[in-house]
């Protein structure tokens, strides 16, 4: 039996801290956590949240459990080093979390209004803003949106600038012209992948991915969960082919591989 069970759930997270800190020990941690940045950490850091996104979308419970546990890891090491450099303590990423999401809140700890779920985005942006409010700047717009983008990935970065932009009038006026646009830099990016222009090809493949991203964005359709459930449709697809051809996947025809890719449609019904 565990010897955490008989704890409650702040005894446990202390206990998580203390182990995460002896890990850190100088004397008699671990090597490989002795050595751990903040920089170091980050592909752990985004690799844990994935995983964690993967079993939500699997609806695994006992997975997302465990994952949620690897993220929650991440999170009091990356506390820990910080504390051994005298920046801040865990202590101090639950105050900042806590007030943040009260202030942000008024609707809930203060005034107690009923709010749709509309204002409640209106209002959490506004706070959000007045929190941020800064010298005076021209480009206001794309200096937040500059800060905003960093920590995330060039598709999900895509989305926040053409929401935001969006929001503020840079927009289409009918979804027929992002339709158009599409066409419009797909006949580009054929035109410089023939020319054999690959830093020009790459320039035109993002305005396509762009523009995609925006089609998405007009249809509140995810780009993310589109891709996840066409990798997972791909990936089942490849195991019914795998499971049914004789010999390895590598021997085989293109005939017989589409042959199976085929019947795999068909038979696992997408």
């Amino acid at each position: 039996m565990s010897t955490t069970n008989h704890l409650n759930s702040e005894e446990k997270i202390h206990k998580l801290i203390e182990v995460v800190s002896a890990l850190r020990d100088p004397v008699n941690g671990c090597p490989w956590d002795l050595e751990q940045t903040h920089l170091s950490l980050i592909p752990y850091v985004l690799e844990e949240a994935y995983e964690v996104a993967h079993a939500i979308r699997e609806e695994n419970p006992n997975n997302l459990k465990e994952e949620l546990g690897d993220l929650l890891l991440q999170i009091i090491l990356h506390a820990q080093i910080a504390k051994e450099k005298k920046l801040f303590d865990m202590n101090d990423i639950i105050d900042i979390i806590t007030e943040k999401i009260i202030r942000r809140h008024p609707h809930v700890f203060h005034n107690r209004q009923k709010l749709s779920v509309e204002e409640v985005k209106d209002s959490w942006n506004r706070i959000k803003n007045q929190e941020k409010q800064t010298k005076k700047s021209i480009t206001p717009i794309s200096d937040e949106l500059k800060l905003k983008i960093k920590p995330h990935s060039a598709t999900n970065a895509a989305m926040i600038i053409s929401k935001k932009a969006a929001r503020n009038g840079f927009e289409w006026s009918k979804v027929d012209q992002i339709w158009d646009k599409l066409y419009e830099e797909l006949e580009e990016l054929k035109e410089a992948i023939k020319k054999n222009k690959s830093s020009i090809a790459e320039c035109e493949i993002g305005d396509v991915l762009f523009t995609l991203i925006n089609i998405a964005r007009w249809n509140n359709l995810s780009l993310e969960e589109g891709l996840a459930k066409t990798n997972k449709r791909f990936l089942e697809r490849l195991t019914y082919i795998e499971k049914n051809i004789q010999g390895d996947l590598n021997i085989q025809s293109k005939e017989q591989i589409n042959k199976y890719w085929e019947l795999a449609k068909i038979n696992l019904h997408h």
